[in-house]
């Protein structure tokens, strides 16, 4: 169920706009709106703030900015849905009349993806994989947004191989999708790094084995920004592990992962350039042994 157009690869979203993902990965930049997010919460808190953040991931060579208004962090404080609207609208709407760039909106509530859409985001970034609120999935198929359907663990047994649980959670998440009426190429896939996988050993497997997700036949989305299991792999604090997460979006990229959600826009461009680069020689010298 690959999406492609000849030899393209597209992720159609809201309002008439595509991503294309031929040949190229692309750059998802983190935008919290919050106070408590686990690696910059409070820095960007303020629309005024939250703006500047995003328009510099914008010049720095981001293609989606993905804006929060609630942390999901363990342990985090709860928001209404009110609260979360009154800090992530604001923010759409002030960049929509900013830049032309892709605006993502993360949250697990229907009500929220609706408004957001409205204001102007092209895509809905469920971190529960439209588990939690079903009726997202009706948001998104309404309005034709994108659609990131995430792994989680919280909440529920997991399989005890990390694949295993992958394909059991996902299939369930893509049943509500085609449910709904969602179309295949609107949607993205993501593992979930960090979500319920509470082991460096797990994240790891998962990054070994990331290619067997390729079995939904749909681009996929890596976050491992910042997580927890790189700080335990480095030693080092959340906004000292960029370097760790570039050498994860290298890894992911080699092994076909498409969208990257990132802190640091800077240092992920340059190691996409890299990985891009690899993969276009790669197709090169496997078309010259074909002719």
């Amino acid at each position: 169920m690959n999406v492609t157009t000849g030899n393209r690869s597209i992720w159609r979203v809201a309002h008439g706009r595509n991503l294309d993902l031929t040949a190229q990965g692309a750059l998802m930049a983190i935008i919290n709106v919050t106070p408590d997010s686990f690696s910059d919460g409070g820095l960007h808190a303020t629309t005024e703030k939250a703006v500047a953040h995003a328009l510099a991931c914008v010049e720095a060579g981001a293609d989606v900015l993905d804006i929060g208004g609630e942390s999901t962090r363990p342990g985090a404080a709860d928001v209404t849905p009110e609260e979360e609207m009154e800090r992530v609208v604001p923010v759409i709407e002030a960049l929509v009349a900013r830049t032309n760039v892709l605006l993502s909106i993360d949250t697990y509530r229907a009500a929220t993806a609706r408004v957001a859409i409205a204001a102007g985001a092209h895509i809905i970034n469920d971190v529960h994989g439209l588990q939690r609120e079903p009726e997202i999935a009706s948001v998104a198929a309404e309005s034709r947004a994108g659609l990131c359907i995430m792994h989680t663990g919280r909440g529920r047994e997991t399989l005890s191989d990390v694949i295993e649980d992958q394909i059991f959670f996902l299939t369930q998440s893509l049943d509500i999708a085609w449910a709904a009426g969602v179309l295949p190429d609107t949607i993205t896939l993501d593992p979930g790094f960090g979500f319920a996988k509470e082991t460096v050993e797990e994240n790891v497997e998962l990054m070994v084995r990331f290619e067997e997700l390729h079995r939904f036949g749909l681009p996929l989305l890596a976050g491992t920004s910042r997580k927890r299991f790189l700080g335990s792999l480095t030693g080092r604090d959340a906004a000292e592990r960029d370097a760790a997460t570039a050498a994860t979006t290298v890894a992911l990229r080699l092994k076909g992962a498409a969208v990257f959600r990132v802190h640091n826009v800077v240092i992920n461009r340059d190691a996409l350039a890299v990985a891009d680069a690899m993969l276009a020689t790669q197709k090169r010298l496997a078309e010259g042994m074909k002719s």
